[in-house]
């Protein structure tokens, strides 16, 4: 059976605009951050696995930090489930750099920002998580949702308006001979999604950076016996 994972970024959050460090800093949506997740629990309405159906989402979990939860919760609403929160899947301690923009961090610690930023596995924000602790910590936590998961039939949510025209329920796949697939979400941050992103596809933490994640960046990754594939990478709702 399949577990696609819809891995997701929260929405803008206030202030967004002066690029600063949040970190661990419990920021929350924006008006437009709002918007957008909105758009996403659209998107996700018209969404298909690899059996070209879709039963609605089947579990929603999310980091402690409002940005996220909130969020989350625009998401899970329409069908019908509460965010389970995840400590482990807060974002990065940044240290004393938290609340200060690229800016104040290159022009007060320049030889040590240079250093985190040309190698972030090595090097670590000052007073801060490094990127090995965070991975531990979210990996971690990314096995155990998807083993939670593993074996599990899923159930289509009864609240979820489906329109039978485009979309199939699980009797349907059992009866094709297929196994049902199972649909989870993720809410949480750029450092977070990246690291994630980074494990999924085999690619050294050092390129962490090489990957965008957008404000309400949705990336799509099934796991088959826990083989992922990604079929999606930094998209962006569209409504």
């Amino acid at each position: 059976m399949v577990t696609t994972l819809y891995l997701i970024r929260h929405g803008e959050t206030e202030g967004s605009e002066t690029k600063r460090y949040k970190g661990s800093i419990d920021v929350p949506l924006s008006e437009n951050g709002q918007r957008q997740m909105e758009q996403v629990a659209k998107r996700l309405n018209r969404s298909y696995n690899s059996y070209k159906t879709y039963n609605g989402l089947n579990a929603v979990y999310t980091s402690p930090l409002s940005r996220a939860l909130k969020s989350a919760e625009i998401i899970a609403e329409p069908h019908c489930l509460k965010p389970i929160v995840i400590s482990d899947l807060r974002e990065r301690n940044f240290g004393i750099w938290e609340g200060m923009s690229f800016t104040e961090i290159k022009e007060k610690y320049p030889q040590e920002f240079e250093a985190w930023a040309g190698n972030p596995l090595r090097y670590s924000p000052v007073d801060g998580e490094s990127t090995v602790e965070v991975r531990e910590r979210v990996i971690s936590a990314l096995n155990k949702i998807i083993d939670n998961h593993k074996g599990t039939v899923p159930i289509t949510p009864p609240c979820l308006p489906l329109d039978k025209g485009r979309l199939s329920g699980v009797s349907e796949v059992v009866e094709s001979g297929l196994s049902p697939a199972l649909n989870i979400a993720i809410t949480a941050h750029g450092g977070v999604n990246r690291i994630i992103l980074c494990h999924v596809m085999g690619i050294p933490l050092e390129n962490i950076f090489r990957i965008e994640q957008d404000f309400a960046a949705v990336n799509i990754i099934e796991f088959w016996e826990k083989y992922p594939v990604v079929k999606l990478l930094n998209g962006v709702a569209i409504g």
